[in-house]
């Protein structure tokens, strides 16, 4: 039987792949050092893809949403992960260094504005770039709604997902002493940054491998186990923005600000679903957005590659081709 269906159905959704016309070293703040890359069409309709995570890194398959005829598709990893130097740090790593990140990129690539392409945590800091620097995006394009609140916080990390995947929560959770799971957050930060190279890779790989299980509707309930390096980038740096509440300065900060981009098209892909991020969210945001269009995809979770998700991310991309041409 196929192990991961959904990846391989997704692809015919998919343009060809298509190799970067131009990759960079970035150097910003913080002695941080940002992988950037380009492909398609030099002069085409500019669009900058933020990944998830946070942690996540980009993939080349993230550039096949795109037609390379029509769009100039910008690819960076953000802070720490990836191809961005230094690896797995959370020094000068906040959300705000992102949204600054993301300015560079622009100016050094004199670009006027984006469409903004996110999914999951990269659907959070599309919203925040946006609020922040409105008069630079023609349009947001989010998958797997995340507002970065501790509501959801609480649902992934409290035992609310957990009630649909007892036995893989269970395995989460028992790496964990029981005198400390009443915050697991918490609890897997001080095994993250512990100082011990075995006991931060073996505690990122449970906190990956507890992601990753939830990701596709089409899951069985084991998230594999992700390589050492890239594990313990995505673990450490997840887990530190979300012991920092996202670096906002309030619970619910997105929908309190979303004014700020009334006036901005968007649409939303969201799996009806998804574990990771639940549709209520994208609902929520839909309805405190005037010119946004919820899509929502039956029989999709949450995985950028669900077969649904990607054949309506397509969709949206070509038609917004469409009438930009």
């Amino acid at each position: 039987m196929d192990k991961f269906p959904s990846q391989k159905r997704a692809v015919q959704y998919l343009y060809p792949p298509v190799d970067p016309f131009d990759s960079r070293r970035l150097t910003v703040s913080e002695g941080h050092s940002l992988y950037v890359e380009q492909c398609g069409n030099p002069d085409g309709v500019p669009v900058i893809v933020l990944h998830g995570g946070p942690g996540g890194g980009c993939s080349p398959a993230m550039r096949r949403y795109f037609d390379p005829q029509v769009y100039r598709t910008v690819l960076f990893d953000q802070r720490g992960c990836g191809r961005s130097r230094p690896h797995a740090s959370v020094s000068g790593n906040t959300t705000w260094d992102l949204v600054s990140d993301i300015e560079t990129i622009r100016e050094d690539l004199g670009i006027e504005k984006f469409i903004v392409f996110g999914g999951s945590w990269g659907a959070t800091l599309s919203l925040i770039y946006a609020i922040s620097h409105p008069e630079r995006v023609r349009h947001l394009v989010l998958r797997g709604v995340f507002l970065m609140t501790q509501a959801e916080l609480d649902w992934f990390y409290g035992g609310g997902a957990g009630q649909f995947w007892p036995e893989t929560w269970a395995r989460f959770r028992d790496m964990i002493p029981e005198e400390e799971r009443g915050d697991l957050i918490d609890a897997y930060h001080k095994r993250l940054f512990c100082g011990d190279l075995r006991v931060e890779t073996k505690h990122a790989q449970a906190w990956s491998a507890w992601e990753n299980a939830l990701a596709s509707v089409y899951s069985s309930g084991h998230g594999g186990e992700a390589p050492g390096d890239y594990a313990r980038a995505f673990a450490r740096l997840e887990n530190h923005y979300f012991v920092n509440k996202g670096f906002l300065d309030h619970d619910g900060w997105i929908l309190a600000n979303v004014h700020r981009i009334a006036h901005i098209p968007g649409d939303i892909v969201q799996g009806r679903y998804d574990m990771i991020c639940p549709p209520q969210r994208a609902w929520d945001l839909a309805q405190a957005w005037p010119l946004v269009d919820l899509h929502m995809i039956r029989n999709a979770g949450h995985a950028l590659s669900e077969p649904g998700i990607s054949a309506e991310l397509v969709r949206v991309m070509d038609r917004l081709a469409e009438q930009i041409g």
